[in-house]
């Protein structure tokens, strides 16, 4: 008799893993923790303008204290967010993040809305292109069937990174604005 395997969940709260950029250097893409507001405000005020229009969709000097709760106590069942650290002999800092909100369609699948901000010296390092791959894994183990995104055409690194992800994709045009849909069937793992 043929012994079925047990599927194991993924628990995204206490999610770590170790990745080897581009340039060599280790970092880890980790659960963020509530105790990470301090070095999300820290990675938000080395954030150039640009970079923060990009993720946002308007300027904001710093993110009140409320995003700032709601950037690091998240309930890793709706909303699972993930930082990218890099660790120095006295500190860890986070260079990038990303997570996924989850919303229901009545009477459709569950979908996510995913979003993703790199500091901008690690921008091409595959960064983005690595929390997308565990931001997945985390997704399907969910039952989540789809990623939803809402990128401005200028973003030219985004829409590299959703075009790279192997993921089949549906995009609708709004102004400056791309609305993308990634099916989580195929593609990265």
């Amino acid at each position: 008799m043929a012994r079925q395997e047990e599927h194991v969940m993924i628990d995204a709260r206490n999610y770590n893993a170790k990745e080897t950029l581009k340039n060599g250097n280790v970092v880890t893409i980790r659960a963020v923790r509530p105790d990470d507001k301090d070095r999300i405000a820290e990675a938000f005020r080395n954030l150039d303008r640009e970079s923060v229009y990009t993720r946002f969709f308007r300027y904001k000097n710093e993110l009140t204290d409320e995003e700032l709760r709601s950037a690091a106590e998240v309930d890793f069942e709706d909303i699972v967010a993930l930082v990218v650290t890099k660790e120095s002999e006295k500190e860890e800092t986070i260079i990038a993040g990303g997570r996924y909100i989850v919303f229901d369609v009545p009477g459709a699948e569950r979908h996510a809305e995913v979003a993703f901000t790199v500091e901008e010296d690690y921008q091409g390092l595959g960064i983005a292109t690595r929390i997308l791959r565990h931001l997945i894994g985390i997704a399907r183990d969910k039952g989540i069937s789809a990623f939803e995104a809402d990128v401005l055409s200028e973003n030219k690194g985004m829409l590299t990174v959703f075009a790279k992800s192997g993921l089949p994709m549906k995009q609708a045009y709004d102004g400056d604005t791309i609305h993308m849909t990634l099916s989580l069937a195929g593609g990265l793992s």
